[in-house]
């Protein structure tokens, strides 16, 4: 395989091509702390401005020859249409945002002013005589770019990569000059900016200015490979690849080869676009995420003039029928159920950028723990390096679109854009599908999430299938479903639920759950954090969590293809992660979200329902609204005195109640006896409709204590504690409810959920 780990070696031998004119390394330590005041991941200690993301930031392009650019530049911040200063206001750290605490400045631009960049660096010697490129991984949001006071490009774009040509503004010998101008105007712009507004709140996060990314400058011939395109194709058993050259590209040739343990293939042409046969190939997949390492080299005379080293997975992504005739999404031909977060990507100190590469690698290797293929890259991208991980571990990707121009509701029509905002949308979203297109793990487009900027929807759909007939494109995450593309998105919070199955396209659930956690000492804020739905511990959180997961499960067999949980950690004021923002804290117990994810994988359990609820008969129960004696709960209690009555109780026009007897108090309880012909061997769950907080009780038991109030019937997977409380024979269910507004209810049944081969 190839080695793209850390690409030390060849950082610390270009080091010596690279330095900052007026400090040394230890000047240039004291001279950077991040700003304080927010918490910080625990990689930020690692952050060191000499070596800042020091890893090969293209993967699938690998060129040994290249110099990192990060570190310490000069920066400062003038009005929008001054000329270039003349004087900087201090050091950022280049490639954190400026308003980060990892940058050391950690302050706003606004769409009135502009950022400039400027740093110095000296050309190896080895250098001369080719062509020397400068890339940007990600600018926000438009940049002009100088080297030795020569424009050498403009862009716009704050979520695609970047290159430009230099050689020619570059001096013979000595010290070069690099200046960056950027505007970025924030929510005050028809651009793409995803979650980005100048005033954060609720799911509104801190603006994020400037350069994000690994800045970086690699030397290479007169010809060279500009740009690879990689199509697998699982079916005829072959790979597709197109070479794009730049500079002289008359009588050149093409070659590529590819080894992997027990394979080796090649292929040549005069042709640009070539074809190598990869017989009885090794799928990836989560669970296998086999990579085959390839080299591709253009060739002139016989001479090889540029060669670059890269990877690709056979792998496709289609629709198809199951044996029940449900169309679903297949990975290789075959129904995988999708599940894992939706995935933000952001980070208390870094803001859009990870402290480190082992802290973005963290991201994915924490859902691979928990048992979840996939992740829903939510209104952002990310540098290379996240995408080859998903691929290396094997995580599945959805991708976003980065949100922009104005919201819609989820009933009203799309937008009209301006032409100029048609224009940007159009280019960026274009840039972003080719610079991600070799990424085996990416599997489905989104153009747009929940209205945000959602226009044209069928003709921008349609694009983007033209653009990439390889892969799954999602219309609209959420609200405004416009019935094109591959699958209908539901969002539906907290519970998980699905739309109506079609004939033609797959159904999901893009975002369901938002369980919130504030962790002490682990959030953005210490007061006003914000979740759907807060509890108090690890252990209310865990048992939300569960019972989501087993109502998720039904789903899944009425024809459901993937679901995502929001989300995978807090960001700023919203507390809905598994993890704290910082990463530092799991917020539930581990095993048993490992344990629940499994079951999701598996054939549907075996339900037997052991005592029904009065969800669809009613069924009798003894009850009182004056409180009993304190032994109500137990089997032996005497309930002779109670009254009768049918479930379920509560009053009318309580969300999704059933009621056979009107109950209007703040509290009840209810005794009920049931017979069972032998011990249980499976899980135990309750069938449970309460408005507001519900204590349950078998034979005595305590098996569930639940806070808040549902509007349906639901399922909640029970302890086993419950399992071994049932007896053959005659068995108690108590349940006590207790209200203080609005409508209430209170109704339950108890199920056995036997696991099927």
């Amino acid at each position: 395989m190839v080695n793209r780990k850390s690409n030390t070696v060849w950082s610390c031998l270009t080091l010596v091509f690279i330095c900052c004119l007026s400090t040394s390394c230890k000047a240039a330590q004291t001279a950077w702390k991040p700003v304080e005041g927010k918490i910080m991941s625990p990689w930020a200690k690692q952050v060191n401005p000499d070596k800042v993301l020091p890893e090969y930031p293209r993967p699938q392009m690998v060129r040994k020859d290249w110099t990192n650019l990060n570190g310490l530049w000069d920066y400062a911040i003038v009005g929008k249409d001054a000329q270039k200063p003349q004087q900087y206001d201090g050091k950022i750290l280049v490639p954190f945002a400026i308003e980060s605490a990892l940058s050391g400045v950690g302050k706003t631009v606004g769409a009135d002013n502009k950022l400039w960049y400027h740093r110095t660096f000296t050309a190896p010697a080895a250098w001369n005589g080719k062509n020397v490129l400068l890339h940007f991984g990600a600018v926000d949001w438009q940049c002009d770019v100088f080297v030795n006071g020569t424009l050498v490009g403009s862009h716009k774009g704050g979520y695609d990569p970047f290159f430009f040509d230099i050689t020619s503004a570059l001096k013979p010998t000595g010290t070069q000059e690099l200046v960056v101008g950027v505007w970025d105007p924030t929510d005050k712009g028809p651009q793409p900016r995803g979650k980005q507004i100048n005033n954060p709140h609720g799911i509104w996060y801190t603006p994020v200015t400037g350069i994000w990314q690994t800045v970086w400058a690699e030397p290479v011939a007169r010809t060279y490979i500009s740009s690879i395109k990689l199509t697998p194709d699982v079916d005829a058993q072959k790979l597709t690849v197109q070479v794009n050259a730049a500079g002289d590209t008359q009588d050149l040739s093409y070659a590529i080869e590819s080894k992997a343990k027990g394979f080796a293939a090649s292929a040549a042409s005069t042709n640009s676009t070539l074809t190598l046969d990869v017989k009885n190939p090794k799928l990836w997949s989560p669970d296998n995420p086999f990579l085959y390492d390839l080299t591709v080299r253009i060739e002139k005379n016989g001479k090889v003039v540029d060669s670059v080293e890269s990877y690709f997975g056979m792998r496709k992504i289609s629709l198809g029928k199951d044996e029940k005739g449900i169309t679903r999404i297949l990975l290789n031909n075959q129904f995988l159920f999708q599940y894992g977060p939706l995935d933000q990507g952001w980070w208390p100190d870094g803001l859009y950028t990870a402290p480190t590469d082992e802290a973005l690698k963290f991201d994915v290797e924490i859902l691979k723990e928990l048992g979840m293929n996939m992740l829903r890259k939510h209104v952002k991208t990310e540098p290379a390096r996240l995408y080859y991980w998903c691929d290396k571990l094997g995580i599945i990707v959805w991708q976003d679109m980065p949100s922009g121009d104005r919201y819609i509701g989820p009933n009203d029509p799309d937008i009209v854009r301006t032409p100029e905002s048609v224009a940007i949308y159009e280019t960026e979203w274009k840039n972003i599908i080719t610079a991600l297109y070799n990424y085996p793990s990416i599997v489905m487009w989104v153009p747009f999430n929940e209205g945000w900027g959602q226009f044209d929807t069928a003709r921008i759909v349609k694009w983007t299938e033209e653009l990439d007939p390889t892969r799954l494109v999602n219309n609209a995450s959420g609200w405004s479903d416009r019935s094109v593309g591959h699958v209908n998105d539901m969002h539906n919070y907290p519970a998980p639920n699905m739309p109506k199955v079609e004939e033609a396209r797959a159904v999901v659930l893009g975002e369901f759950g938002g369980l919130g956690l504030p962790v002490a000492g682990h959030t953005w804020q210490d007061e006003k954090n914000w979740g759907y739905r807060s509890y108090k511990n690890e252990a209310e959180l865990t048992t939300a969590y569960l019972n989501l997961m087993a109502m998720l499960r039904p789903l899944i067999a009425e024809g459901l293809s993937a679901a995502v949980y929001t989300q995978t950690t807090d960001v700023e004021v919203e507390v809905n992660g598994l993890l704290t923002y910082d990463r530092a804290v799991f917020k539930m117990d581990k095993p048993s979200l490992i344990k629940a994810h499994k079951k999701l994988y598996l054939p549907m359990p075996k339900v037997q329902t052991l005592i029904p609820s009065s969800q669809t008969q009613a069924q009798s129960w003894k009850y009182t609204t004056a409180a009993p004696a304190e032994n109500w709960f137990q089997p032996q209690f005497n309930d002779a005195a109670w009254t009768t009555g049918k479930g379920g109780f509560g009053t009318q026009g309580t969300p999704g109640a059933v009621v056979g007897t009107e109950w209007k108090t703040g509290e009840i309880w209810l005794r009920r006896t049931f017979e069972l012909g032998d011990t249980p061997k499976g899980d135990i769950a309750l069938t449970i409709h309460h408005d507001e907080d519900a204590k349950v009780y078998i034979n005595g038991t305590l098996v569930a204590e639940l806070s808040g109030f549902t509007s349906e019937y639901g399922i909640v997977m029970l302890p086993e504690t419950a399992a071994k409380a049932l007896k053959k024979g005659t068995n108690t269910l108590a349940i006590y409810c207790k209200q203080t507004n609005g409508g209430q209810f209170i109704d339950a049944g108890i199920l056995e959920l036997v696991e099927q081969k």
